[in-house]
């Protein structure tokens, strides 16, 4: 009887390593699979890139250029004093706390944390008015 359960016991054991390497076995075959067409895929990029250079390359031969140079005349080269300042860009407006605006709307807004006397935030003193070694 106990030897009945023990061939049991192993047949179920090949069984179910025999299903483990199989579902392996797949796996490793779709992800191979999957490996060779992300290499396609790059390799198609490549060559996208590649024409792209090329084309570039055409676009910008000086021929073509002194071509187009010619049939635009009012076309000047940039001047020094055609490129400003980052002094004359204007300032960029001020964006507000959009989510805290919204929290004040419905009352869910945190209370302030502490301020010291210079306004940092997190930065009052412990109770004996003196500071601690890292400050």
């Amino acid at each position: 009887m106990i030897l009945r359960i023990l061939h049991i016991a192993a047949v179920g054991g090949l069984i179910s390593s025999a299903l483990y390497a199989y579902t392996i076995k797949y796996e490793t075959t779709w992800r191979a699979e999957e490996l060779i067409k992300l290499k396609h895929k790059v390799q198609r990029e490549k060559d996208a890139i590649a024409i792209l250079r090329a084309e570039w390359q055409l676009l910008n031969r000086p021929e073509r250029l002194q071509e187009l140079a010619k049939q635009f005349p009012q076309l000047a080269p940039l001047q020094p004093h055609q490129i400003g300042t980052i002094a004359e860009l204007p300032m960029r407006p001020e964006r507000g706390d959009e989510l805290g605006k919204k929290l004040d709307l419905l009352g869910l807004a945190a209370p302030a944390a502490p301020r010291d006397v210079t306004g940092s935030i997190g930065a009052a003193r412990p109770a004996g008015g003196r500071a601690s070694p890292g400050q």
